[in-house]
């Protein structure tokens, strides 16, 4: 038979997915398994979100819709932004797509050729670099270990930018890590980004989670002439309970924009009319629910780091936002459970789901191979009693 394209040779599933899976079989087939390893909010949307997706359904035209998003969606993104301090953008600088991914991809598409060089800060988001690689770009790995805080340095982003250099990604809060950028440490990296002629895109989808009274601040806010090449990646998945809705969104200069909205044109065509409405829904009604839940994970993430601090050995920098911690795991490599040996992050994850019942995905699929990433969003019952096993394993080992 003729062969897959060579691009499918640099396509890998994702990790978190794989790790997901497997949780899931193992439960279904009667394990007691508690998994941290979905980013899967674990709330749902108000009624209200419900109820516009009910009128849309019995309203239905069946015909398709805007290549770009309807302009009801785009104005409630308008009103979205205008929340987080952007002024100045217009329907003709938005586009939608099917999740934050399917826009990932189509903006690294259009920005990206086939060896351009992207960087990329670590640990990364697993589908950060997978889509990259599936491209063809070079990745060019910005490594920032436990020891600077899981956060890029401005003379680390300044050495690394070089003459192939074509877009950095910033995530901020991060996925997987948690940590969240100062205004001076966003301003710092922006006044390197300055000197230099790259597309920035700009992963901001945990945007409303963030902690202990931080602020947000932002690249373009706080450098302005930033802003004509500076892509803003949103999401309703996290925010407001709806991964499953598959709802993304940029903001970007007016010819990216355009270049998304051909993109769709020629794949997606249009989001589902009951999907945009159950948005507008979501971003324009109440904003209670998402405000709660951010607390409820400000809390889940003390008890998180509570049990860390319990743990001889185990270190782990403070998440201030999204619902991830990352842990440095490495005091365990070397050390065994029972007849097992510990080698590496693989090691301890396959240990603790098999004699633990608790689900983690390795540090390694996010580039940081001392460490994994657990996800605090399952209920709080499940979270206590998910955290008093990973510590028996850890104290269990010799």
């Amino acid at each position: 038979m003729p062969k897959l394209a060579e691009r499918m040779g640099r396509a890998v599933p994702s990790a978190i997915m794989q790790v997901a899976e497997k949780a899931k079989k193992l439960k279904a087939e009667g394990r007691d398994i508690i998994s941290f390893s979905i980013g899967v909010p674990n709330f749902l949307p108000g009624e209200h979100v419900y109820a516009a997706a009910r009128e849309a359904l019995a309203k239905d035209s069946g015909n398709y819709g805007s290549n770009r998003g309807p302009d009801a969606l785009l104005d409630a993104f308008l009103v979205h932004l205008r929340r987080n301090g952007f002024e100045g953008f217009e329907r003709k600088h938005l586009c939608v797509g099917v999740g934050a991914k399917q826009v990932i991809f189509n903006v690294m598409y259009a920005l990206l050729n086939e060896g351009d060089e992207i960087i990329l800060p670590t640990p990364y988001w697993t589908s950060h670099i997978d889509i990259a690689n599936i491209l063809g770009c070079q990745v060019k790995l910005a490594y920032c270990g436990p020891e600077q805080n899981y956060k890029l340095q401005p003379e680390q982003l300044r050495s690394l930018i070089g003459p192939r250099t074509r877009m950095v990604l910033f995530n901020n809060p991060s996925n997987p890590t948690g940590m969240v950028y100062s205004e001076a440490e966003v301003r710092a990296l922006g006044e390197v980004l300055l000197a230099h002629d790259v597309w920035i895109l700009s992963d901001d989808i945990y945007n409303q989670m963030i902690f202990d009274g931080l602020g947000w601040h932002h690249l373009i806010t706080l450098h302005p002439a930033l802003r004509d090449r500076t892509i803003l990646l949103d999401s309703l998945s996290k925010t407001y309970g709806m991964p499953g809705w598959r709802v993304g969104l940029a903001a970007a200069p007016v010819e990216v924009a355009q270049a998304l909205v051909t993109l769709n044109s020629n794949h997606i065509t249009n989001l589902p009319e009951v999907v945009c409405a159950a948005a507008v829904a979501a971003l324009t009604g109440p904003q209670d629910i998402p405000q709660a839940m951010c607390k409820a994970f400000a809390q889940k993430r003390d008890e998180v780091m509570a049990t860390f601090a319990r743990i001889r050995g185990l270190s782990c920098p403070r998440p201030q936002g999204a619902f991830y911690a990352f842990p440095d795991i490495s005091f365990a490599f070397g050390k065994r459970h029972g007849d097992a040996l510990i080698s590496n992050d693989v090691d301890f994850c396959n240990l603790l789901l098999e004699r633990e019942g608790v689900a983690c995905v390795p540090g390694s699929a996010f580039g940081e191979p001392r460490g994994l990433r657990i996800s605090y969003t399952c209920k709080p019952s499940e979270l206590s009693e998910g955290l008093r096993r990973f510590e028996r394993f850890c104290l269990a080992l010799a």
